[in-house]
Parts: C-alpha cells; sequence; structure tokens
C-alpha cells in the first residue's frame, strides 16, 4: 500500500511539475438545449480525439439557461469552464467579473478581422466600441424568412398578383412587397394566411421581430454609448416601422397573439402562410422532409429592405465565453485557440452550427451548402442588436409592455407606445446612472 501511495504522490508531483493537472484533461461547456449544442458535441468530439481533452457539452432547456447560468456564476461556482452565452448577458456577466477578458486574445489572433464585423460587435465587445472582448463568437444567428415556393411559382398566382399590384410575384426584396404578397395570400376562408411573425411577449420574440422593421426602416433603439433615447426609439422612422409591423399582423393566421420559432415553422410545415420570419437555426427543420412534408417547395430569403433602402436583421446567436471562477481556464484558452482555426470554423458549418468565420461564410462551398446558407450569409454582415447593458431584462420587459398592446390588439398608435418607452428607458438608465 505504501509503494502504491507514494507512485501515486510521486505521479501527481510529476503532472504538476510538467504544468499539467489532471482536472484541466476535462472542461465543460454550458449551453441551452437544442440542435447546436448537439453539433457542437460532435465537434468537440474531435478536439478529444485530437488532444486527449474530454470536452462535455452539458446542456438546459431554453427557459432555463439563464437562469442557470447566472445561478452558478453568482455563487461562482467553478462547474463550467466555458459558456455559449446569448448576446445580451455580455454587459451584466463582464461587469460583474463572470468572464474572463478575452481582449488580449482578440487582439493576438486578430479576431475583428477573422470574424465577421458584426457578430464581433454584438457578440464579443463590451461597452459598444471600447475595443474589450468577453467571448468569441461561437454560433452566429439571426432572423429570416421561408416562404412557400409552390404558392409563389403558381402561374395563377403569379398573373393575379401582377394584374392586382403591377410587379411579379417573387420573394420580397422590400418591407412594401412583403405587405403585399401578405396582404394577396391572406384568404381566411381558404384557410390560407399571408405571414406568420414573432409575437410572443415573454422574451425577446415579439422585439426582435419589431427590430427586423426597426432597423430596415433606418431606426435605431438607441445611443449604445451615451444612453440617450428621446428621439431615437420614437423617432418616425421607428413610428413607421412599428405600424408596418401591426399591420402585418393583420395577415396572420388566427390566434397568433403569442407566437415564437415553433409556431412559425408550423406555418410552412402545416400549410398556414405564404411567408414566415425565423431564426436561420431552425431552418434546417424545414429542409428535412421528416419534419416539414413541403420540404421541396419551401425557400428562404433575407430580411428585406426598407423604405429607404435600410436592409438589416434583428441578430440572435452566441458568443463563447470563458467562466472567470472556472479551475482550468489555461485549458480553456487552448481550446479556444483551437476552435478560431480556418479549418475548425469550416467543419463546425459542416457540421450543422452556424459559423461566424467571415473567410467561411464568403466561401461558394459555404453558400451553396443548404438552400439558406447563402441567405444567412447575407444576413450576417447587416445585423443589429438589442442593447447588452446589465439590465438589458427589465429593458425587454418594458419594450414588450409597450408595444405587445398595440401590435396585437391596436390598442393606442405606435407614437404613443414608442413615446412611453422612451420614458421608462430613461427612468431605467437614470435609476442605474447610466445617462448622466
Amino acid at each position: 500500500m505504501r509503494k502504491t501511495i507514494t507512485g501515486l504522490l510521486a505521479g501527481v508531483g510529476l503532472m504538476w511539475a510538467c504544468g499539467t493537472s489532471a482536472q484541466a484533461q476535462e472542461l465543460t461547456i454550458f449551453w441551452a438545449e437544442w440542435d447546436p449544442a448537439n453539433y457542437l458535441q460532435e465537434l468537440v468530439n474531435e478536439y478529444e480525439a485530437q488532444t486527449g481533452v474530454k470536452v462535455t457539452v452539458e446542456t438546459t432547456p431554453w427557459a432555463d439557461f439563464q437562469t442557470k447560468a447566472f445561478t452558478e456564476f453568482n455563487s461562482k461556482g467553478s462547474a463550467y469552464d466555458m459558456v455559449v452565452g446569448d448576446s445580451q448577458w455580455i454587459g451584466a456577466a463582464s461587469e460583474s467579473g463572470h468572464y474572463v477578458d478575452l481582449t488580449d486574445f482578440f487582439n493576438k489572433h486578430k479576431l475583428t478581422e477573422v470574424m465577421a464585423p458584426a457578430t464581433v460587435k454584438y457578440y464579443s465587445e463590451y461597452p459598444s466600441n471600447s475595443g474589450k472582448y468577453w467571448s468569441i463568437p461561437a454560433e452566429g444567428d439571426a432572423v429570416g424568412w421561408s416562404y412557400r415556393k409552390d404558392w409563389f411559382e403558381d402561374p395563377k398566382e403569379m398573373q393575379a398578383f401582377k394584374a392586382k399590384y403591377g410587379y411579379d410575384l417573387a420573394p420580397p426584396k422590400t418591407w412594401a412587397e412583403m405587405r403585399d404578397i401578405a396582404e394577396f395570400f391572406h384568404r381566411p376562408d381558404e384557410k390560407r394566411y399571408g405571414i406568420a411573425i414573432y409575437t410572443d411577449n415573454s422574451y425577446d420574440g415579439l422585439v426582435m421581430g419589431v427590430e427586423n422593421a426597426i432597423f430596415s426602416y433606418g431606426g435605431e433603439l438607441g445611443d449604445y454609448q451615451s444612453y440617450k433615447v428621446d428621439g431615437i426609439v420614437n423617432s418616425e422612422k421607428n413610428v413607421k416601422a412599428l405600424e408596418m409591423y401591426r399591420e402585418l399582423y393583420g395577415f396572420t393566421p388566427p390566434g397568433w397573439a403569442k407566437t415564437f420559432f415553433v409556431e412559425n415553422n408550423q406555418a410552412i410545415t402545416e400549410n398556414l402562410a405564404a411567408m414566415s420570419m425565423n431564426y436561420f437555426a431552425f431552418f434546417p427543420a424545414l429542409v428535412n422532409e421528416a419534419s416539414n412534408p413541403n420540404a421541396k417547395v419551401t425557400g428562404f430569403f433575407a430580411n428585406p429592405a426598407g423604405p429607404n433602402g435600410d436592409q438589416f436583421a434583428a441578430l440572435g446567436g452566441q458568443g463563447i465565453s470563458v467562466v472567470s471562477y472556472s479551475d482550468n481556464q489555461e485549458e480553456a484558452m487552448k481550446f479556444l485557440e483551437w476552435f478560431i482555426k480556418d479549418e475548425t470554423q469550416k467543419r463546425w458549418a459542416e457540421l450543422g452550427g452556424y459559423t461566424a468565420s467571415a473567410k467561411v461564410l464568403e466561401s461558394p462551398e459555404f453558400q451553396n451548402a443548404t438552400p439558406y446558407n447563402k441567405a444567412f450569409y447575407e444576413t450576417m454582415f447587416k445585423v443589429k442588436d438589442f442593447w447588452a447593458t446589465p439590465e438589458y431584462a427589465e429593458l425587454l420587459i418594458q419594450m414588450n409592455q409597450r408595444i405587445y398592446p398595440f401590435v396585437t390588439a391596436g390598442q393606442g398608435t405606435a407614437k404613443d407606445a414608442l413615446d412611453a418607452l422612451a420614458a421608462d428607458w430613461n427612468a431605467t438608465f437614470a435609476k442605474y446612472g447610466r445617462n448622466k
């Protein structure tokens, strides 16, 4: 027994002398429970095969993801070495000391040049324009659109549409065209409807949907550096965008006042709507004949332009951060060095992950890999995001409370809703000393 213990101690001493620990041979990444997390597990299995370091992607349902992550962060627990956190978390997580500062890593590997610029701005940098980075863009995502190609390409429908609107029926290039198409296909008597949009106000569904209109109408939510919102969130451009969103709601299927990504995919699979808004991350199910009987006749397009040619989309997706309470930070940094390699990003895309690598996104190989990859490529260079300040959850609740009654029930006016929202946000920023 003494000899065995001595031998074990010698082995431990040897490991420390070599600068490694037994604990560092395993890493845990925390993420939400969805297909991209499964793809990431496949990817990191290849890392284990190459390095011998086992990486486990631990998941929890989306509804619990934020609560579980921040409970662990706030207790300074070391259960997770890395987390693939939502873009809105970056302010709260960095200011509270939960994330490791990755600025030096970013600069060393020139990631501002490697990754699509918008993903760096919204997944990684905080505060805005500070040059401080807290995560590596991991799962790029944004809102795009699916549509029924068979409805659009039916000769009778094409003839009738042109007779009514004076131009050819095709995937819309502008929000005005999208409104016409939604009106054209809205036929309740036939149980056929024009469009499916986000309306769920329990987290960021409705807000993300409205952002697609706001950003493409040339509007903004506010100045992310000065925290000024007056005349910005309630600008005339935003009023027009919110009015358009309300108008589109009138062409949705019945009972569409609490809908998000599940229902919007069902709008296509169940023959309900001509067009449907959704995150690109949920489009793989629409090209799979097992989950979409209309897979062969489903097409995709990027978020259309607004009245002045602005074309942006609401950003989804996440960046991967190193948790500051992890005992394995050095090993985690080695993993990130592997993750950002061109060949790894290419493999990530092949498995089904949405790479943020500009080089991979721009490649013909990627753009032609699926029916929606080209639209995804176009979108990821034209995305904007919600506030990433630590109090983002309060701002989100306030926006939902102000715009939901107008969008789904026509209560008040768009101007009234946005004026009230500006007042709410001013009060919130004043409470936290942001808008001094």
